[in-house]
């Protein structure tokens, strides 16, 4: 993929305001760690998230879109009449039936010539909703676009906790599959597109590439089982060694795919933003790649995995911070399970 007239005009973000720290979970498991004689203190030592947050319990994802969405429409400064398609791509959604996007295209207040859709696609549903929209720009289909998603963890880390505490013959095993989903933060990000004569800041999408690996789809799975777990909150298990390697493996491909897309070489990359899974995953990352880590920008440590949300916030965050400098090359870099990698390339002009 190469853009010539996309530019990313707008990220924003929200957060959830309830903070629950790595230390406060694993004392709700103090039946299962004394049991089977586990410390308090592995889950941040071994993934590095100290806290996540979380939304009160029943918010709706799609309402928390629509004020991520709207904000970022606003940033943009771009007439919502101009706007050809909104995308909701998170995991979270309202309900099987309608899009979870109709509901935030109406609270948006978005003009009904809009393209309206749900993608799903695990933690790169957003990523996706990023190409659909850049595909239809550079097309000339649409001169303006918001994708948005929100993930809503709560029930599916304090699902996890319930499981453990209500099995008595919970293993160490038990805990390793489901050690993953208590790395679950909460979260809400959206970016805007447009054409690049309708930009007012030059920040262009510079294009990417993508790669698949379904064989591993298996290594992480979620779904909400009644029959199994007596309540319909989702539940989530994941081989996370597996996963990591494979991942890793799959996300050098894509690099060296995303280096000829964009002709770049590593010396191109100014800074760069990855899904936020852990420490681990980080450290592995860059090695494989051969990219520095003074590039990246981490927001796993407060925030936790939010997702399809999070390596979005991360880049708006990122940007916020400063971490992106004027005529900074940032790589994208994301991986979600399927397994499947989009990385994307962009040029910021340092423009809000």
């Amino acid at each position: 993929m190469r853009y010539q007239n996309v530019c990313v005009e707008a990220l924003t973000y929200t957060l959830p305001p309830h903070v629950v720290t790595s230390v406060d979970i694993e004392e709700q498991l103090a039946p299962v760690y004394d049991g089977l004689g586990m410390s308090v203190g592995r889950l941040e030592l071994m993934t590095g998230i100290r806290e996540r947050r979380f939304f009160p319990p029943g918010t709706s994802p799609g309402h928390v879109s629509a004020t991520t969405a709207n904000d970022a429409i606003e940033a943009s400064q771009i007439d919502r009449r101009h706007f050809g398609c909104l995308i909701h791509g998170s995991v979270c959604r309202d309900q099987m039936e309608p899009a979870t996007a109709c509901g935030v295209h109406y609270e948006a207040g978005m003009p009904g010539d809009a393209l309206v859709l749900d993608v799903s696609n695990a933690c790169l549903g957003i990523l996706n909703g990023v190409m659909i929209l850049a595909n239809m720009i550079e097309l000339g289909q649409i001169r303006a676009g918001v994708v948005v998603g929100t993930e809503t963890g709560r029930d599916l880390v304090e699902g996890t906790i319930d499981s453990l505490l209500r099995n008595p013959d919970v293993t160490r095993k038990d805990v390793k599959l489901a050690f993953a989903s208590l790395t679950i933060g909460s979260g809400s990000a959206a970016i805007v597109l447009c054409d690049r004569k309708l930009s007012k800041t030059g920040n262009r999408l510079l294009g990417g590439d993508f790669r698949a690996d379904s064989e591993s789809h298996h290594l992480c799975m979620g779904d909400s089982e009644i029959e199994t777990h007596g309540d319909g909150r989702p539940r989530m298990l994941t081989d996370a060694e597996a996963l990591l390697h494979a991942g890793i493996d799959l996300a050098a491909v894509t690099w060296e795919r995303t280096k000829q897309a964009l002709n770049w070489t590593n010396d191109s990359v100014d800074k760069a933003f990855t899904h936020q899974v852990g420490k681990a995953h980080k450290k592995l990352l860059y090695e494989r790649l051969e990219l520095s880590p003074q590039i990246d920008f981490s927001t796993l440590e407060f925030l936790g995995n939010t997702g399809a949300a999070a390596l979005p916030t991360a880049t708006a965050v990122g940007i916020e911070r400063k971490h992106v400098q004027a005529g900074d090359h940032v790589a994208l870099l994301g991986i979600g399970s399927g397994l499947n990698a989009i990385m994307l390339g962009m040029q910021w002009l340092g423009h809000p």
